[in-house]
């Protein structure tokens, strides 16, 4: 009985040791990658830092300044807070769309269930905004078709006006993660609702709206929580496509914070915003899910 207890001992300590060796990796990962900089992170926005001095500490006097007198954080607070608003739903119902259109099963579906995932596959790189510069140019593709119906020719990126629908329209265009979430959840629902929907005369309009989108909700609710945190993070498409101009109308959040950052130099207030972003996206992010507790539908 002792030898049995003793070998099972051996054996516990041995799953466990195993466990934390293939665990390590992880932990290494979290404790350098993610832990260590963010906590260095927080000291440093309590400090007055230029990347070419010594930091220096200053308490809450960053946060201070960039809440009370900071009016282009407010700027970059607006303009992020628009995108967010108008990009969002847009690219959500755009992907759920698209996401109806490929659920039939037909021959060579696949390829074009592949083919519209491309957008975001490639839609976040530095060509692909470039070449959004383009399309939106005076000589760009949307100009020509606009020139093509008669309608003059606008100024799309350098209108203080027009400048942030270019980038909306480019996070619209980037539907294809979304889409083919929806795609999983649209196989999810039983065909028993849909039948018993058609004995009961119901179209297909109110079909979609009492039985698909019910059982979507929790995919909905998943796509929201993502697309919200990606859009208040968005940099490259308004650092390559607009630089934030004109008037800063597309100055983004994180375009602002890497301005101070890497072209002013100070660190520290850079650090204040970095966290601030935190605190809104982990407020963003609270109110989508307890607001959600009203409009989500779970099958139990």
């Amino acid at each position: 009985m002792a030898l049995l207890t003793k070998a099972s001992k051996r054996s516990g300590l041995s799953e466990a040791f195993w466990g934390y060796v293939f665990v390590a990796p992880w932990l290494i990962g979290l404790f350098a990658l993610t832990l260590g900089p963010m906590l260095q992170s927080l000291y440093l926005s309590m400090t007055r830092y230029h990347l070419l001095e010594s930091p220096k500490w200053t308490g809450l006097a960053n946060y201070k300044e960039i809440l009370l007198e900071d009016d282009t954080f407010v700027q970059s607070l607006g303009v992020t807070f628009r995108y967010v608003l108008f990009s969002v739903p847009l690219k959500l119902a755009f992907a759920l769309l698209v996401a109806m259109l490929l659920y039939r099963s037909i021959r060579g579906m696949a390829v074009f269930r592949s083919i519209y995932y491309l957008p975001s596959l490639i839609g976040g790189s530095l060509a692909i905004a470039a070449i959004w510069r383009n399309i939106f140019g005076m000589e760009g593709v949307v100009n020509k078709l606009l020139a093509f119906f008669g309608v003059a020719p606008m100024d799309w990126i350098n209108l203080p006006d027009t400048s942030l629908t270019t980038l909306i329209a480019l996070a619209v265009w980037q539907f294809g993660s979304a889409m083919v979430i929806f795609l999983a959840g649209l196989k999810q629902i039983p065909n028993d609702l849909y039948e018993a929907a058609a004995v009961d005369g119901s179209s297909r309009i109110r079909t979609f709206f009492s039985v698909t989108i019910p059982m979507l909700t929790p995919i909905i609710l998943f796509n929201l929580v993502m697309q919200t945190i990606n859009s208040f993070q968005m940099f490259t498409q308004a650092f390559v496509i607009t630089k934030g101009g004109p008037i800063d109308s597309t100055l983004v959040y994180a375009l602002y914070l890497y301005q101070k950052a890497f072209v002013f130099f100070e660190m520290g207030y850079a650090s204040g915003l970095a966290w601030i972003l935190m605190l809104l996206i982990a407020a963003a992010t609270a109110v989508i899910f307890i607001t959600s507790r009203k409009w989500v539908h779970y099958e139990n």
